[in-house]
């Protein structure tokens, strides 16, 4: 509607009655400025009770919009037409402050109460005493509140709430012994107040005092308060208490059923909350989003897919799927329990996505191998400004990782620093394992000292990021530091250090890392951690005792013991012992190619054609299908990819060529062994020529033609480099002087001068 028509700037002369009407007629969302304040001593009295009206309701509605520094320079002009300020006006300037947070103007509001009343209300007191407990001034609070005459049950409410809800509970309760002695009588948002405010074990006895002073009130049949009862016996661990009082109930509501069901997921009796949903759907009680959330959490920990399907079934029943609260959940559900489709197809129902809902997919992306989707994904969010959290960061972090995809990986943690999401510690760490596994190490270590208090995870990353460059020094160093700054190691660091022992032959090291796990550390080993000893036994050649560790470790071996094992006797030649290592692998896992590769190649080396050659009929009549090979350089922000004999690059030709120049040192090669990359169909002589289109050889000498002269060539490889191209990588180093970092699905090795990292062990 429009507004009243401005006055002429000479208007004619009118009578009072038309002055009136006309004034309290106007448009106070903006006073006119033909409204004067300042009328002369002529004006009637009942004008001015009028127009005392009408600035008490500019002023609630500028209180409403929070304008608060024109609500100041307007009561300036209310003093000066002595124009007095309405309760309401008052309790809704303090209102505004406390919304706003504002303690400055809520003072100096208060400053003009006390110099403008006698004795304001006692609602207008309690408005102060609400708006300096939304401030958090408990000075002010306590101040206010010893200095009012008539303090009423609302009183005592505010003030004994505010400190519950502020952590102080000692406090709060002395003003609850002080209200009782007062002779005023506790209502149940009292008894609410300091319930809530029970939040761990230490608070149990307490609780229960409460709980009986509750009783002795008589407010025990209050459904609200029951259930702040039960969920305070939750959060003090005590559920037996818990199921005490929601057993006793009358009636119990969504929020009463789900408070018990998450006690009992907390306390890892998943199927005692299961059985709880249960029956709260066959009694029928109004399930909300929240219950979705946490029974599909628990059908998560009891890795019951079939229960969380039907569970999804009833929310289509109940047509809530397309809710946010709801739909989140249900991605999160299909991700852990890895069927990717469902939880995009789940993802694509919910009508408004959020921040947690994209990142809920995009993790589920990261953590199935689907990098490229998780990389698109966060791309496509990144240019329609889509709000993103600390979680999606720490999500691109490690597929960019797993990728060691360096560009996408620089620019968004660029970009997370800039719209401050870097994630504390979980996400930093994130960080240095990116950087690391996408070869600049240099990078992860600047990451990690950038860390102000760096936890077990951080330190680890840094440890493993050194363990798999092949430097031990500096990583069992950081292990050192990470002791001296009192950072307990946990069972994943303990991996890391072995990891680095394992590769660089430090036998004696491993163990007495090994022995010292649970002896000084308190961390119990795992069937992982003696692999680890057992592959830095083979490594070094010590068969026998990597053997009679096998036998005597309190685990039963699995098939990556023996498999390391194996490798073992292929790298020093044990034919005997590598017999019985395959018999035991392949009992534990038929399909590991790698395992048929590994014996295949150790009967080639001792001359044993029939025996290899049964080898491969036995792959072949496995139908084991290898993973195929493939190898990746960035060069200028641009990823080429390589697969073995690969021909579809643009510049395939000037690859080739740039091989021929080091085909002698494929073909004068005497032995021919067997590789992952290689065709197990092919015969002898043709995988010769296979050699030389292995994709890490056409990455590398991509690399040769692409960068300059003096810049390393960085390579990454999804499978274990075999000895071949190992050797290429030596040789192309000493002829070319040229600096070449390739990392396979092991480690990293870096070529320099003819020599790897590894020293030849890997």
């Amino acid at each position: 509607m429009a507004g009243l028509p401005l006055p002429p700037p000479n208007p004619p002369p009118l009578s009072t009655r038309n002055q009136t009407s006309t004034s309290s007629s106007a448009n106070f969302a903006q006073i006119p400025s033909w409204v004067s304040l300042k009328r002369s001593s002529s004006t009637i009295r009942t004008e001015k009770i009028q127009q005392g009206k009408l600035e008490n309701l500019h002023l609630v509605s500028l209180s409403k919009q929070g304008k608060l520094k024109e609500a100041h320079d307007f009561l300036k002009e209310m003093d000066d037409a002595d124009v007095s300020v309405t309760p309401h006006s008052y309790q809704c300037l303090f209102e505004a402050c406390g919304k706003l947070r504002s303690l400055a103007d809520g003072r100096l509001i208060h400053d003009r109460l006390r110099r403008t009343v006698k004795n304001p209300s006692g609602s207008i007191e309690n408005c102060l005493l609400r708006m300096y407990c939304d401030c958090g001034s408990f000075i002010d609070v306590q101040k206010v509140f010893d200095e009012m005459l008539m303090k009423n049950l609302v009183s005592w409410v505010i003030v004994i709430s505010a400190y519950a809800k502020n952590g102080e509970l000692e406090k709060a309760i002395r003003l609850f012994s002080d209200m009782q002695a007062s002779g005023i009588r506790p209502n149940s948002a009292v008894y609410m107040s300091l319930l809530q405010s029970c939040l761990g074990p230490s608070f149990l006895e307490l609780g229960k005092q409460i709980h009986s002073h509750v009783i002795r009130a008589q407010l025990n049949a209050n459904i609200t308060v029951e259930t702040a009862i039960c969920n305070m016996y939750v959060r003090c661990g005590w559920l037996e208490g818990a199921k005490l009082v929601f057993d006793g109930m009358d009636a119990q509501n969504a929020v009463t059923w789900t408070g018990l069901m998450v006690g009992y997921t907390q306390a890892k009796k998943l199927e005692v909350a299961l059985e709880l949903f249960a029956r709260m759907a066959m009694e029928g009680v109004e399930l909300d989003e929240f219950v979705f959330s946490i029974v599909l959490k628990v059908c998560c920990g009891l890795e019951d897919w079939d229960m969380g399907r039907q569970i999804h079934s009833h929310i289509v029943k109940l047509g809530v799927e397309s809710e946010v609260s709801v739909g989140t959940p249900l991605v999160d559900f299909y991700v852990k329990c890895g069927d990717i489709e469902s939880a995009y197809r789940s993802f694509g129902r919910i009508s408004e996505p959020n921040d947690v809902s994209w990142s809920a997919l995009i993790s589920g992306f990261s953590q199935s191998g689907r990098l490229e989707d998780c990389i698109k994904i966060f791309t496509s969010l990144r240019s329609e400004g889509v709000v993103l959290n600390s979680f999606i960061y720490t999500s691109v972090f490690q597929a960019c990782a797993a990728q060691a995809n360096l560009n996408m990986g620089s620019q968004a943690h660029g970009d997370a620093i800039k719209r401050g999401l870097v994630s504390y510690l979980y996400g930093e760490s994130a960080m240095v394992t990116m950087y690391s596994k996408c070869g600049r190490l240099d990078y992860a270590r600047r990451a990690f000292e950038s860390i102000d208090e760096p936890d077990a995870v951080a330190w680890t990353a840094i440890i493993s990021g050194y363990a798999y460059h092949g430097n031990a020094a500096e990583a069992l160093g950081f292990f050192r530091r990470m002791q001296s700054y009192g950072v307990r190691p946990n069972a994943v660091t303990f991996i890391a250090v072995l990891t680095a022992c394992s590769h660089s032959g430090l036998v004696a090291e491993a163990k007495q890392y090994l022995g010292s796990m649970s002896r000084d550390y308190g961390v119990k080993p795992t069937i992982d951690h003696y692999d680890c000893m057992i592959d830095t036994y083979s490594r070094a050649g010590l068969l026998q005792e990597a053997l009679e560790l096998i036998n005597r470790m309190p685990f039963e071996p699995d098939a990556m013991s023996w498999k390391s094992l194996l490798g073992g006797c292929w790298a020093h030649c044990d034919l005997k012992l590598g017999k019985i290592a395959a018999e035991n692998l392949f009992r534990l896992d038929p399909g590991d190619t790698a395992g048929y590769i590994l014996l295949f190649n150790l009967y080639s080396a001792f001359g044993k054609w029939e025996e290899a050659g049964h080898v491969r009929k036995l792959m072949a009549e496995r139908e084991l299908k290898k993973e195929v090979s493939c190898s990746w350089i960035s060069v200028k922000g641009q990823v080429h990819r390589f697969v073995v004999g690969d021909r579809h690059h643009p510049q395939t030709e000037a690859i080739y060529s740039k091989l021929e120049e080091f085909k002698c040192s494929v073909v004068d090669s005497p032995v021919r062994l067997l590789n992952e990359e290689d065709d197990v169909s092919c015969s002898l002589p043709a995988r010769k020529e296979q050699l030389l289109d292995h994709s890490e050889k056409l990455a590398i000498a991509f690399g040769l033609i692409s960068t300059e002269d003096n810049a390393p060539i960085l390579v990454f490889k999804n499978l274990r480099a075999c000895r071949d191209c190992h050797e290429f990588g030596k040789q192309v180093s000493m002829v070319t002087g040229r600096q070449i970092v390739v990392r396979d699905s092991t480690r990293f090795h870096h070529f320099k001068s003819g020599k790897c990292s590894c020293n030849d062990y890997w």
